[in-house]
């Protein structure tokens, strides 16, 4: 075994032994001893190799296995501008709390700054990780005694511990630099097991067990009758934690629909609509809002935070807090809603009985009067309505994140533990169709992906896939409305600014989505009416497919606008 093949395969037994099940690879020469050490692992069913040719859709891919599995998962790449290009899925990861970790490969040290091919400074590149280590390359197979292995082993340790949080940080990404020198392939025929001496400890655990490390608060937060949580982003089942909270205090609750199946079931339907009925939001405005997570969709609630008279508590699920409006009067860590529930009033009270009465009736008045078709808003609410029971949904960013939160009570009744997730940690729409890719391998249920055709297009990488890689089942549901269909419902869509919108802001591609999927080998049907999709998203996903939905760019601006019409007149009046 030569030096390089014995770092990189003490690297993955650890990796293993430390819970990884899944692991991204991008082809390279530099990197080649970690690709032949996963691909022994995948052969001994250690873990799963996917192997991806573009780097960022195997970052994203591997963002999206650590999002479905819950687990930490290593994306390895070659040196150079390989590296690179992972940057957006790490931004990601770090925004969002996903435990993704970067394994990129290294020349020696000794040819930085030489002008070596393919040679740059690495360690660093990404200065949003939890954890970086550079590794030198070996000059020799570490001898029984030599301190080496378990160096190398302790450093994995270290990488998936903060990837986790394990150590009482933000879970989030890690970065290992390794650097190898040639030979780089293994020799032919040579013995595919770790020398003894190489070896991790005989009862297969990991060489450092590190504990998960809880946060304390010193006290809950004081009770307030007349309070409103507002639910976001967060880690885990944060936002299940949440909503049991405020049901416990009788607080009504406005969440965003990726906060947890449980905490959608405990939320008003159409919170974010509810809000933009300014007139009844006059006569029954929050003295107090409770925020939990970061909010990234709704302009309704950002405006109802910078109310005068209403006072923003912020809880927090890391060190940092969001507050962009700058309002907030404190902060309070997570761990505070576990404290001081015995205040728990016995009754809802009068003022949030009738949050509770309005988003009732604003539920019903939907119901009855529909959202027009063809819109984006009408494909996101018959998707959610037509997913499997046991089903998970990933969402684009842009349009069809808010379509769904707009449109849909955010519950189904026959349905509650739908999943929805989406990559709002920086809300990019790079990296999606990789990242959907990720969660139906990593979940193990049936997957559907709801995407804008420029969001599609941007990840059209993600339907690379190669003949002997495992492959997602996934319903790719994408709304082409032939460019950028949100700017339509911001300012830059208003009537008089229509000589200035469609090459900066539609940019239009024409694409033919149906020959890009026949050149990847990809399933493709186009439907044109609800009931043509709902049945396509009833069918349980059995590999990767495409569901085009056509949408004129034009309607998006008037279904959300009557929408809110809807809303005024239900409850103004």
């Amino acid at each position: 075994m030569n030096p390089s093949s014995a770092l990189a395969t003490v690297l993955v037994d650890e990796l293993v032994r430390g819970g990884v099940r899944d692991a991204v690879l991008a082809p390279g020469s530099r990197s080649a001893p970690l690709a032949y050490a996963l691909l022994e692992a995948d052969r001994a069913g250690r873990l799963r190799l996917h192997v991806r040719v573009d780097e960022r859709s195997a970052g994203f891919l591997a963002l999206g296995l650590a999002k479905g599995s819950g687990r930490p998962v290593p994306v390895v790449t070659t040196s150079g501008t390989a590296v690179a290009n992972l940057h957006p899925a790490v931004l990601e990861a770090s925004h969002a709390g996903v435990p993704l970790l970067v394994l990129s490969a290294d020349r020696p040290h000794e040819m930085r700054g030489s002008g070596a091919n393919q040679t740059t400074r690495q360690p660093g590149l990404f200065g949003a990780v939890r954890f970086e280590a550079d590794v030198p390359a070996p000059d020799a197979v570490p001898t029984d005694g030599d301190g080496r292995a378990a160096w190398w082993r302790t450093t994995v340790c270290r990488a998936l511990a903060a990837a986790r949080g394990a150590t009482g940080g933000e879970p989030g990404p890690a970065h290992l630099d390794i650097a190898f020198r040639d030979p780089l392939a293994p020799e032919v025929g040579e013995p595919e097991a770790l020398p003894a001496h190489l070896a991790g400890r005989p009862d297969g655990a990991p060489w450092t067990a590190v504990p998960t490390t809880p946060r304390t608060a010193p006290g809950g937060l004081d009770h307030v009758e007349r309070t409103l949580v507002v639910v976001g982003d967060l880690p885990g089942d944060g936002g299940e934690e949440a909503v049991a909270w405020a049901a416990s205090r009788g607080y009504p609750v406005v969440a965003e629909p990726f906060v947890g199946p449980t905490a959608r079931a405990g939320a008003l339907p159409h919170g974010p609509l509810l809000l933009t009925a300014t007139g009844w939001l006059d006569a029954h405005a929050p003295e107090r809002v409770v925020v939990v997570g970061r909010i990234t969709l709704a302009r309704p609630v950002g405006a109802l935070l910078r109310r005068p008279g209403v006072r923003v508590e912020v809880v927090a699920g890391s060190t940092t807090w969001p507050d962009p409006s700058h309002v907030a009067a404190v902060v309070h860590p997570l761990a505070a809603l576990s404290a001081g529930t015995d205040v728990a009033a016995a009754e809802r009270g009068a003022w949030a009985q009738a949050w509770d009465e309005a988003g009732t009736r604003l539920a019903e008045a939907v119901a009855a009067q529909g959202v027009p078709w063809p819109s984006g808003l009408a494909v996101a609410a018959t998707v959610h309505d037509a997913l499997p029971a046991d089903g998970v949904l990933v969402l684009g960013s842009s349009n069809p994140v808010r379509d769904l939160d707009l449109a849909t009570a955010g519950r189904r009744d026959d349905a509650p533990g739908i999943r929805v997730l989406a990559n709002r940690g920086l809300a990019g729409i790079d990296g999606m169709v990789s990242t959907a890719a990720g969660v139906a391998l990593g979940c193990g249920r049936p997957t559907h992906a709801l995407l804008g055709d420029l969001t599609f297009l941007h990840d059209a990488n993600g339907l690379l896939l190669g003949p002997d890689e495992p492959r997602p089942d996934l319903t790719l549901v994408v709304v082409n409305d032939d460019g950028g269909g949100i700017f339509t419902t911001l300012e830059h869509g208003a009537p008089e600014r229509a000589a200035s919108f469609e090459r900066v802001f539609g940019t239009p591609t024409g694409t033919d989505l149906a020959a890009l999927c026949r050149a990847h080998g990809v399933a493709h049907e186009v439907v044109a009416d609800r009931e043509a999709l709902a049945a396509a998203v009833a069918r349980r996903p059995d590999g990767l497919r495409v569901v085009e939905v056509p949408v004129g760019r034009s309607t998006h601006r008037d279904a959300h606008a009557a929408l809110r019409a809807l809303a005024a007149r239900t409850l103004d009046s």
